[in-house]
């Protein structure tokens, strides 16, 4: 088992242009894991199911989707709930005005469910209303008894707003299908844990597949770059099907399709607790993504 080393964070040093966070926001003792990868790969299904799976293995959980869409947490309460930003805004933004039951909703299995959102387009920085979405759980003692939090975070950016969540993880995880342009972010996203590696605890756990046949395209670049792959979801109908239902993987009918994917989920979430491996992950440079996956 691979203990996470709690150190103190330095902020992004000098020639940083991210936002800059406040370093005494800390989560507490609770896994904290960062969900990464390109827009629409599968990001927010991944996430709540994963967070079914720790919860059916008796585990506290609290996800927090930090997209300005807010739909990563849809198929755990079934509907799109207000953002942090949104309700911050009716008590023009006195947070001790607010009750927990006015920004935390209660999902499937009991998951605790967020969402940050983010400012209006071209108005504001992403990070701050992460910051403040953690500042607010915290003022409200939500994280005391947590377990785990998973930051469900928008497509592959990586700038300073939007790779603030590395503040406060662990384990930064990928997901990608089998595919160059998935893999592309995926790089991309590798440099970013890198760079943020430097001054803070957060490190790289490793790619889950998703809506892949194979893996064979994701195998060539984690033998190049240290990466691992963490779990395999193939494109099966049924997966989107259950978004469409507003309901988890877990709520379906027990095809044994349906049995096998949730199988996986548990196994994952299962290797997740029980400590994974800090990968010293490297990212490539463009053009070697371009020679090692795109000419074949």
């Amino acid at each position: 088992m691979t203990v996470i080393r709690r150190i103190p964070a330095r902020g992004d040093g000098e020639g940083s242009v991210q936002v800059q966070m406040q370093p005494d926001l800390k989560i507490g003792n609770a896994q904290v894991f960062a969900v990464y990868g390109k827009g629409g790969i599968g990001k927010s299904t991944t996430s709540s199911n994963l967070s079914v799976a720790f919860s059916k293995l008796g585990k506290r959980v609290l996800q927090i989707g930090c997209d300005p869409k807010h739909d990563s947490t849809f198929t755990l309460t079934k509907c799109l709930v207000p953002t942090v930003i949104d309700i911050l805004e009716t008590v023009n933004f006195h947070s001790e005005e607010l009750r927990v039951e006015d920004f935390v909703y209660q999902g499937y299995n009991g998951v605790m469910c967020v969402e940050a959102g983010g400012p209006p387009a071209g108005t504001g920085c992403g990070g701050y209303v992460v910051g403040q979405t953690v500042k607010l759980l915290k003022e409200h003692h939500l994280l005391e008894d947590t377990d785990v939090v998973i930051f469900d975070v928008l497509g592959d950016v990586v700038c300073g707003g939007f790779a603030s969540p590395l503040q406060h993880a662990g384990r930064a995880l990928v997901v990608a299908a089998n595919d160059f342009d998935s893999i592309f972010a995926m790089n991309r996203i590798v440099a970013a844990i890198q760079a943020k590696a430097r001054n803070y605890e957060v490190r790289m756990g490793g790619v889950i597949a998703n809506r892949s046949a194979g893996t064979d395209q994701i195998e060539k670049f984690n033998a190049r770059t240290g990466m691992k792959t963490l779990a395999h979801f193939p494109d099966l109908d049924v997966i989107r099907r259950s978004r469409l239902k507003k309901a988890t993987l877990f709520e379906m009918d027990p095809t044994p399709e349906i049995v096998a994917v949730q199988k996986e989920y548990l196994r994952l979430a299962a290797h997740l607790l029980a400590g994974t491996d800090a990968l010293d992950a490297r990212s490539l440079k463009d053009r070697d993504i371009f020679d090692l996956l795109g000419f074949d």
